[in-house]
């Protein structure tokens, strides 16, 4: 999702490129409903957007989807101190030059990992240790 129609267009095309069926948003609202009623692997999100900023559709995403994969682009990440941790995003690009080959890595990577679930941002996870063997 983005609310950029260049930004939208052109990740959608590199992704097409590589072989990935995409489906476009241009609000959190919008992808939500598509969410709803279909299936996707991945999602692909900027965090400004109007009516609903890409933190918030992460938090809807866990709740609705717990394992689905979500990479968050922003050209906000550095100033804004977003990251993996405080988003609950599985992946956090910051919008550059080098973005498009960040994404395509991200992309790869994260459809070829065992699925897990992602706590969203603010939500906490308590994991046991390993238990030593004698």
């Amino acid at each position: 999702m983005d609310d950029n129609a260049h930004g939208l267009a052109a990740r959608k095309n590199v992704l097409e490129e590589l072989g990935h069926q995409t489906v476009t948003a241009s609000s959190g609202v919008e992808a939500l409903e598509y969410i709803a009623t279909q299936k996707f692997t991945l999602v692909v999100t900027d965090y400004k957007m109007p009516r609903m900023d890409g933190l918030e559709l992460i938090v809807r995403l866990r709740k609705h989807s717990p394992g689905l994969p979500v990479i968050l682009i922003s050209g906000f990440v550095d100033a804004l101190g977003l990251s993996e941790q405080n988003t609950g995003a599985d992946v956090v690009i910051q919008k550059s030059h080098n973005e498009v080959s960040h994404l395509v890595r991200a992309v790869a990577r994260l459809l070829n990992r065992k699925p897990s679930r992602k706590p969203a941002a603010g939500e906490t996870r308590t994991v046991k240790p390993k238990k030593k063997s004698s």
